[in-house]
């Protein structure tokens, strides 16, 4: 149950985006206003991600979980019926607020089911797969249903998920004692309306300049917002985002890779699904299917990798994993408009699909390494999280720079279609730059963090207890 709540709330951070194509068309969409379909559903998941790990904390993980179930198949519903770009991105927004209810008891339950060592590290590998391989799977299945069926089948898709989860989870899951404390709404407040602003300037930069009025007051406000939440986050009594937690130089390092990493994976996701149906012509279907090289290397990372950490160095295979992924991105550099799917992108998907999968679970299990037992839903929230926002900002930031690109091409071409597909050729090649220095600092922030240069010893937790037991999350037929 755990693993198809995380899927689905994953999968579906992507199943729209093959569709992005038919969406803009269908609701009139400008090319950078496009990307709020994606990241309106990130930003209010992550956002709100830790607020949800809280209300489960305060009202029962079995309530909160059907509660936020229910919202996400709600929203599916409404998102798939929207007749305007509005009511679609309304709907997206209670996507991921019914996501972030439902998610967070996913990765806190493993964290205190498992002991640190190979028992955690297998979990956190298929963890790890339904994370960044859902991803993929959502490129695959979006193409399927938008080329069979409609755009709007990747969001009713998960009505019947939705409704059996419910149903199973009134049978399945027991209730857990309610603990004592506080909703920090005002760090969830701060955080995500902060968030989204900085995103909000970037799309806009695309079409307004960095001189408009509206882009600086966005960044204004934006920053703004993020000083007042760490201001709240030091004075409140249960804060969503306990500051100590960046006292450990490892886990902030970790925290800061996750959120380039996975910022350099969302922009790929996007502007290739554009380069493949807007420049070589392929349908939905063929857009997705065209994944599968990448999606077979993550699946099979996800089965290999932990068996790899007790005899490799974790830091070193994160080390090689952000050197492919950085290979794999400089390779796309090189698309023009007569490029091919073999000769242009099979290979950078390979290299790509096997640096993050030697990336992820490594990092993963970096990040929660010596997290004391109080901190762990905080800790795996916050990883969560960064996934979203990372994804979220990196993508607006990308879309700027796909925007300038295009505004100040200059096709060669008078036929007006051949002129479309050089000026999208040319705005996707600037992302592709963009996104390749996104893996650059990527590769700079884990050698950093890593170290390999220093001999380091092992990690040790920073409480003298360890979580052992399911106890205080008693669920049943939890099975990873």
């Amino acid at each position: 149950m755990i693993v198809i709540t995380q899927l689905m709330v994953i999968l579906d951070g992507t199943v729209v985006n093959i569709a992005m194509p038919k969406i803009q068309t269908a609701l009139d969409f400008s090319p950078a206003n496009l990307s709020w379909v994606q990241n309106a559903y990130a930003l209010a998941f992550g956002g709100l991600l830790l607020l949800g790990a809280r209300a489960g904390d305060l009202l029962g993980r079995r309530r909160v979980f059907i509660t936020g179930v229910s919202v996400f198949t709600l929203a599916s519903a409404l998102g798939g019926l929207a007749p305007t770009a509005e009511l679609l991105l309304a709907a997206r927004v209670l996507q991921g607020i019914g996501g972030a209810i439902a998610a967070p008891a996913a990765l806190t339950l493993l964290m205190l089911t498992f002991k640190e060592g190979p028992e955690r590290m297998k979990a956190l590998g298929l963890y790890s797969l339904v994370s960044s391989g859902g991803a993929s799977i959502g490129l695959v299945l979006g193409g399927m249903l938008t080329d069979w069926v409609s755009w709007r089948w990747g969001l009713f898709i998960n009505i019947p998920i939705g409704i059996a989860l419910v149903i199973a989870a009134r049978r399945v899951l027991t209730e857990t004692p309610r603990e004592q404390g506080r909703f920090d709404v005002a760090g969830a407040l701060t955080s995500t309306v902060g968030i989204t602003a900085l995103v909000f300037g970037f799309i806009r930069v695309a079409e307004k300049g960095w001189s408009s009025p509206e882009v600086l007051a966005s960044f204004a406000v934006g920053l703004a917002l993020l000083v007042v939440f760490v201001l709240v986050e030091r004075r409140v009594s249960h804060p969503i985002v306990p500051l100590r937690m960046f006292r450990n130089a490892d886990r902030v390092a970790s925290y800061l890779t996750m959120l380039l990493v996975v910022g350099t994976m969302f922009g790929m996701f996007f502007f290739l699904t554009q380069f493949l149906q807007g420049v070589l012509k392929f349908s939905p279907l063929a857009a997705g299917l065209a994944f599968l090289p990448m999606t077979g290397l993550l699946f099979a990372s996800s089965r290999i990798v932990p068996r790899l950490t007790g005899r490799l160095d974790n830091g070193l295979m994160m080390i090689a994993g952000a050197i492919s992924v950085t290979a794999g991105m400089l390779w796309l550099t090189r698309i023009t408009v007569d490029s091919s799917y073999l000769g242009g992108v099979v290979g950078p998907l390979i290299l790509f699909g096997a640096g993050a999968g030697l990336i992820f679970i490594p990092l993963t299990g970096r990040a929660l390494s010596g997290v004391p037992a109080e901190d762990a839903g905080a800790a795996s929230g916050l990883l969560n999280v960064l996934q979203q926002v990372g994804g979220a900002l990196g993508l607006g930031i990308l879309v700027t720079v796909f925007g300038t690109a295009s505004r100040n091409a200059t096709p060669s071409s008078t036929n007006p279609a051949e002129a479309a597909r050089e000026i999208l050729t040319d705005g996707v090649h600037a992302a592709f730059i963009g996104s390749a220095v996104y893996a650059g600092l990527t590769l700079l922030v884990i050698v950093l963090g890593v170290r390999p240069w220093v001999r380091k010893k092992a990690v040790q937790p920073e409480t003298a207890t360890e979580p052992t037991a399911v106890e205080p999350v008693p669920v049943a037929d939890s099975h990873f």
